[in-house]
């Protein structure tokens, strides 16, 4: 994978001609954004907002992309319910209502009868803390030899953010996609000022301090005898005019936990300014396997170089008459999602069995639906115009049908992509709240973060807690043992501890 940094010049005069263009713009977005604030009234206030958002990000982006390109500096020394009870792993704050000790009624003393407990979810949001590292010195009173301890690792050499506060602003960022700017106004209300070009140079530098972890997350996923791929667009600022144009998000998944394999499940995502083809192909470059995807023309050339193998997906055949019968109610779009409903439900029954299984009940169960399922669709399209929705539904089956089909050989493809999709959720989610990165170089960083977090997810842990167990640790640890720091290598009690911590 290619560093942000590889494209840098190496002169050291454009070098510092980068930068300084980078500061010139970043004075020009804090102008415009002070000239927006004093001209927000009236009937454009919610344009106004949403055009101060895209500088807001934009300059945020030029920070991180500040911090990167600085070299780091080292560093100098009730009674039953039916409701769901809650969570037994959350503390518990114990308040006792005594009653009065003697009887309202005639004074008699009282005696203990029973009690009733019940139980108040709150909310206590989170807090700051400092921790002070003391280091005493001692001095031997024979030859005044003076001992001391090391100056404990920071994540960020001299840096006064902390393990869990580097992982809290990322996952801030890239999982609740919260942009700096929002963060430091929430830090304000816990009385600590922490400037947004601060927060800027924490992501920036852990960015490139988890670099190596990211490339070995890519390793894995491209060593795989099959990955599931899927794009897509997100807006990036472009720089100068304020305007956006569209780039991709890619995402690679490895999971064969469906075909009872337990070699670990991982995701990576890649960014690229644009959806032409080259980019899936560089990607893949190291690839050798089954590819499972939609009919995206651009990994065509892929398949025709006989090493990856084209696997196609029925979810998204399937959707492609679902919006048919959902917009026209037509009975023949809803026999096409009944005839692929029965081929779901084998799945559903041999999920989580082996390949060889998964083969032997397909060819057996849903090879014959599928033969029958071929003749019907061309027969209907005998009869129904092939410009029509309908006939484009079942052109794109057709077209496909060998992709489509190959899953019944072979037990380890899967009938369709929704391992890719469901990786996606979390960028779809992020594009509805803030509509954009400030950058291209933001957009790398994006796809880091969500290749570090979804994996995370998908091995069982916490995404903060997992940032938060490797910050600790990874400044500190040695290049070549990287894979130790990798999601299924790590207990959740290790990163339970860290939390607690």
């Amino acid at each position: 994978m290619t560093d942000a940094t590889d494209t840098l010049p190496n002169n050291l005069q454009a070098l510092k001609a980068l930068i300084a263009t980078q500061r010139a713009e970043i004075e020009r977005l804090k102008m415009m954004i002070a000239k927006l604030r004093r001209t927000q009234f009236g009937r454009s206030s919610e344009q106004l907002d949403a055009m101060i958002d895209q500088l807001q990000l934009g300059l945020e982006e030029l920070h991180i992309s500040q911090a990167e390109l600085t070299p780091p500096i080292e560093p100098a020394p009730r009674a039953v319910s039916r409701r769901k009870p809650l969570p037994e792993h959350l503390p518990r704050e114990i308040h006792v209502h005594q009653p009065e000790s003697q009887c309202s009624g005639c004074g008699g003393t009282l005696r203990y009868l029973g009690e009733d407990v019940a139980e108040m979810l709150e909310y206590v949001p989170a807090r700051f803390k400092v921790i002070r590292h003391v280091r005493p010195k001692l001095v031997c009173g024979c030859c005044e030899h003076i001992a001391q301890a090391p100056a404990p690792s920071r994540p960020i050499a001299r840096g006064l953010a902390g393990p869990g506060l580097l992982a809290h602003v990322l996952v801030s960022k890239f999982v609740d996609h919260l942009p700096l700017y929002r963060q430091s106004e929430i830090y304000a209300r816990e009385g600590v000022d922490l400037e947004r070009s601060t927060l800027a140079d924490w992501v920036g530098q852990s960015s490139q301090l988890l670099r190596p972890l990211i490339n070995a997350l890519e390793r894995h996923v491209m060593s795989g005898h099959k990955v599931h791929a899927d794009d897509t667009p997100i807006g990036v600022l472009a720089p100068g005019n304020g305007k956006t144009k569209t780039a991709r998000l890619w995402t690679y998944v490895r999971d064969d936990r469906p075909a009872g394999y337990t070699t670990p499940s991982a995701v990576w995502f890649a960014y690229s300014p644009d959806r032409k083809g080259e980019h899936p192909r560089a990607h893949l470059k190291a690839f050798n396997g089954i590819l499972q995807a939609d009919g995206y023309a651009g990994f065509a050339q892929l398949y025709a170089t006989g090493t990856i193998q084209e696997a196609a997906c029925w979810a998204h055949a399937r959707r492609k008459f679902y919006d048919v019968y959902k917009d026209l109610a037509s009975p023949l779009a809803a026999e096409a999602l009944q005839r692929i409903a029965a081929l779901y439900a084998i799945e559903g029954e041999i999920r989580g069995q082996p390949p060889n299984l998964r083969k032997t009940v397909r060819q057996s169960r849903a090879s014959p639906l599928l033969e029958q399922l071929e003749t019907w669709l061309n027969q209907t399209l005998a009869h129904v115009s092939k410009k029509s929705a309908l006939g484009g539904a079942i052109l794109y089956a057709l077209n496909r049908w060998q992709a489509l089909t190959c899953y019944c050989d072979d037990g380890r493809i899967e009938i369709d992509n929704n391992a890719a999709e469901r990786a996606l959720r979390a960028v779809a989610l992020g594009r509805k709240n803030y509509l954009f990165v400030g950058s291209n170089a933001g957009g790398e960083r994006a796809a880091a973060i969500y290749s570090l977090v979804g994996s995370a997810k998908l091995n069982g842990l916490n995404p903060h807690a997992y940032l938060t167990y490797v910050l600790e640790r990874i400044a500190d640890h040695p290049i070549n043992r990287v894979d130790e720091l990798l999601p299924w290598n790590i207990l959740p009690t290790h990163t339970e501890n860290s939390e607690a911590a």
